[in-house]
């Protein structure tokens, strides 16, 4: 590695293409919930306001030593206080009502959502309703929540796929990007297939694809296209990087081959016509679970790197076999168990699972030092910062640990 020391930006490049750096960077998904408890900001604001998210981001990346951000409420509403009638407390929740009767619920500590006026129930079309040329991008954490035809943050619906991302769809990155030259700024959209789950709910949408695959694959295909689109928007707005989070992409909700029909060449397609635009721009993706079995079906997209990569037992991944099947190619992030270390273990077992991760992953680069999913809601500050120190502490002494 390099004696001269980097900007976070700089080595969170380096690590992207396997370049050499001063020592390895750090950056973790933050849940939620945890800018909620820890940012010192309202709940309500941080979920509804970009410039509010914008200041959760850059306090808690300062304050745990990350080399980059992802922000991944990538812009709300500027005028979503006037759709609000009212704003109350309700233990430890707050409800903001809203003046066309929907209420979003926001706990204190994990993911709002927005419901009828019964509080229980929450607006999904049904599959038959879906017109695949009506579909461009669907955005599971808008304000307004779901709604179909779509419509953003209580607007009128959207006509047609022209003008169909507001103009203010990416304020929270431009904020961050202009407060914070010298960091990492990654931008986030939802893989087709994603949306494609979140607009039905998981049931219908998985079983859809045993009805009707072919209307399956028409909607993913349209939505494939607003995919590229949000992701070139994101390129010119400054981020150094778009994350594509496909969650639902694992062992646990779909099988291999399902995988090669309704993920992987939607994913391919957003990540082509994005790269005939912004080819210096890196992609790489999110998926949760167990993916062991398909790491190299992930590359097939043309993503960059692979974030998450959970260990059992959250997953199937051990790092050094990723690192050896696809890590001269991909990079990777992750890997750190975000439950049973980050979550309930010490600062000190933090710190030896961390070491364990950098003397594996960091060779030849390409290797970002991260929680494997998001870091909890309730994880200790202490056991967080231990991450950057442990990444400080590799580069600068090289330490010399073998994977158990």
């Amino acid at each position: 590695m390099t004696a001269t020391v980097m900007s976070a930006r700089a080595r969170m490049a380096a690590a992207m293409g396997h370049q050499p750096m001063d020592r390895v960077p750090v950056m973790c998904q933050l849940a939620i919930g945890h800018y909620f408890l820890q940012a010192g900001l309202d709940p309500v604001e941080i979920w509804h306001d970009s410039a509010a998210f914008g200041e959760a981001l850059l306090r808690l990346r300062a304050r745990y030593g990350f080399d980059g951000i992802l922000v991944n409420l990538p812009g709300r509403n500027p005028e979503w206080r006037r759709h609000a009638r009212s704003i109350e407390s309700r233990g430890s929740e707050q409800h903001v009502h809203w003046r066309d009767g929907r209420v979003t619920v926001v706990p204190a500590d994990d993911l709002p959502h927005t419901f009828e006026p019964d509080l229980q129930t929450r607006r999904f079309p049904s599959f038959a309703q879906l017109d695949p040329d009506a579909l461009h991008y669907i955005d599971p954490h808008d304000i307004g929540g779901i709604d179909y035809p779509w419509r953003w943050s209580f607007a009128e619906a959207v006509a047609d796929t022209a003008g169909w991302f507001p103009p203010w769809q990416t304020a929270t990155i431009r904020w961050v990007r202009e407060r914070a030259p010298d960091i990492s700024v990654h931008g986030e959209v939802f893989s087709p297939f994603s949306q494609l789950m979140e607009l039905l709910n998981f049931e219908p949408a998985l079983l859809a694809l045993l009805d009707d695959p072919g209307k399956v694959e028409a909607c993913l295909a349209a939505l494939a296209a607003g995919t590229a689109e949000l992701m070139s928007l994101q390129a010119a707005a400054g981020v150094d990087a778009v994350l594509i989070s496909s969650a639902f992409a694992g062992a646990g909700f779909i099988s291999r081959e399902h995988y090669r029909r309704f993920v992987l060449p939607y994913e391919r397609q957003a990540i082509e016509r994005f790269r005939e635009v912004h080819s210096g721009v890196p992609v790489y993706t999110h998926t949760c679970g167990a993916i062991g079995d398909r790491l190299e079906l992930l590359e097939a997209t043309g993503t960059r790197g692979i974030d998450t990569l959970d260990p059992p037992p959250l997953g199937d991944t051990d790092l050094a076999d990723a690192k050896r099947r696809v890590g001269d190619r991909l990079f990777l992030k992750g890997n750190i168990d975000p439950v049973h270390t980050v979550l309930l273990g010490t600062p000190a077992q933090v710190r030896a699972d961390a070491l364990r991760r950098l003397a594996i992953g960091s060779p030849g680069s390409g290797y970002i030092l991260s929680t494997a999913c998001s870091v909890p809601p309730a994880a200790p500050p202490e056991n967080i910062l231990a991450l950057a120190a442990a990444a400080a502490e590799f580069g600068a002494a090289g330490v010399d640990v073998r994977p158990e």
